[in-house]
């Protein structure tokens, strides 16, 4: 029983910065291209470190910052949990493999890119993270089924990005501060 209530406890006062750096590696280590759902689940499912509402709404804000989601991600619970020292030991865990990973397959893939064997592999990668993606994204909108404002959000900011074709960066520009608006008007 008291194991169990020490869980629980530990589990409420977040994880440790070497922890954040353990999860992230790994993450830096088995997701290529697509992390974001990996995150996803370490951080909601497997560790509940965040809740999947908690999840949706650091995404999203990491989704209107600059740089890489999974960067901000990466930043901001890090950030959330043990401060700066943690921000930059999930940064840290996140990028330091990946890095030298990359670079090596570079160097190899400069050698053989006119392989078609090669060729295919990418195709078949980029397949594998279209799949990723998708999952991800049922995976977000899940817990807003709950809240038909933010739906019809997201579904204007897609119809504008991915069908209308419009910019992503002037379309945030005048969806946020709706979206924020409708929010607060709506659903407070």
């Amino acid at each position: 029983m008291d194991a169990i209530s020490h869980s629980s406890a530990a589990q409420r006062e977040g994880p440790t910065v070497a922890e954040l750096f353990h999860g992230f590696f790994k993450l830096g280590l088995i997701g290529f291209g697509g992390v974001l759902p990996l995150a996803r689940r370490m951080v909601v499912e497997d560790r509940k470190w965040l809740t999947g509402e908690e999840f949706t709404e650091l995404l999203g804000l990491c989704q209107f910052l600059p740089g890489g989601n999974i960067i901000n991600m990466a930043v901001a619970i890090g950030s959330k949990f043990q401060g700066v020292a943690g921000a930059f030991s999930a940064l840290f865990g996140l990028i330091v493999a990946p890095t030298a990973i990359v670079i090596g397959l570079g160097v190899v893939y400069d050698h053989f890119n006119s392989d078609p064997r090669i060729q295919h592999m990418f195709a078949g990668l980029a397949a594998a993270a279209a799949g990723l993606l998708i999952s991800m994204a049922v995976k977000i909108v899940l817990p807003l089924r709950r809240k038909p404002v933010t739906l019809v959000i997201a579904a204007v900011c897609f119809a504008a990005i991915a069908i209308a074709g419009l910019p992503l960066l002037p379309t945030m520009l005048v969806l946020a501060p709706l979206s924020i608006l409708a929010i607060w008007k709506f659903e407070a």
